[in-house]
């Protein structure tokens, strides 16, 4: 079987992590396939949206440490190559996507395993699941856009505990903790993540993708910059074929039939 399984229905791009005897620990060949999912995503058109989840009962466990393994005698790893080469890039590339990701937590994850699943646009997470900063405790810094995403998220105080202390944090209360959009039941996330990004994938994500554009810009930026990136996305957004029909359709009375452009 291959490390990630993709599948396109519905307007739905279906990326599943598959080592979960691993807990779908990351290696290069995960990296690979998760770079060629999210570059078809980008360049086809009948991807309308992202699910990204996970085989097995755990989301990502982070970097698999086996590819890691080395004697006292053997010279460090230089640890900026690989996230240089695939987990900076694996977090723009979902990023910059001008597509929506939903991402369907369904077990533990770990490390990078982590800020990956919070780098998506909507987190759904079984009840079950949980989040850990697992850094500390290798003597490492969080990586993969934690030590940015996380204090946005959930402040300081509560980053800087998750990130040095290394414990687990539940599904309920990181969705308390504002860290996620939703905690279901762990038999519902499946078909709740599902409807919910099949719903986007019919929806007008030409502007979808302008408002993600919007919303990662702004915490950079000042509210003079913000009010003027406002200004041209809208102006980009009042050109597209979804905003016509979106006016059409309600002066018709009828529902929208978006086609992403």
């Amino acid at each position: 079987m291959a490390s990630i399984l993709v599948s396109l229905e519905e307007g739905v791009l279906s990326v599943t992590l598959n080592r979960p005897e691993k807990l779908n620990a990351l290696n290069l060949e995960m990296h690979q396939l998760l770079r060629e999912a999210l570059g078809r995503a980008r360049d086809e058109a009948a991807v309308r949206a992202v699910l990204l989840t996970g085989a097995g009962r755990g989301f990502c466990a982070g970097q698999d440490l086996g590819e890691r393994k080395q004697a006292a005698e053997d010279t460090p790893i230089d640890l900026s190559v690989s996230l240089g080469s695939h987990y900076n890039p694996l977090v723009r590339r979902m990023h910059e996507l001008r597509k929506p990701i939903v991402c369907a937590v369904n077990g533990v994850a770990a490390g990078s395993g982590a800020n990956i699943a919070l780098a998506g646009d909507i987190v759904l997470a079984a009840r079950s699941a949980s989040f850990i900063q697992s850094f500390a405790n290798l003597g490492l810094v969080p990586d993969s856009g934690g030590t940015w995403i996380l204090p946005r998220l959930v402040g300081r105080a509560r980053a800087m505990g998750l990130a040095l202390l290394g414990e687990k944090l539940s599904a309920e209360d990181a969705e308390r903790w504002g860290l996620l959009w939703k905690a279901v039941d762990d038999d519902r996330l499946a078909a709740e993540a599902t409807a919910l990004a099949r719903r986007l994938a019919t929806g007008p994500t030409k502007g979808y993708g302008l408002l993600k554009k919007a919303l990662n810009a702004s915490a950079g930026n000042s509210l003079d910059a913000q009010l003027d990136l406002e200004r041209d996305l809208q102006r980009e957004a009042g050109f597209s074929e979804d905003y016509r029909e979106a006016v059409s359709a309600f002066m018709e009375k009828r529902k929208p039939a978006y086609k992403g452009k």
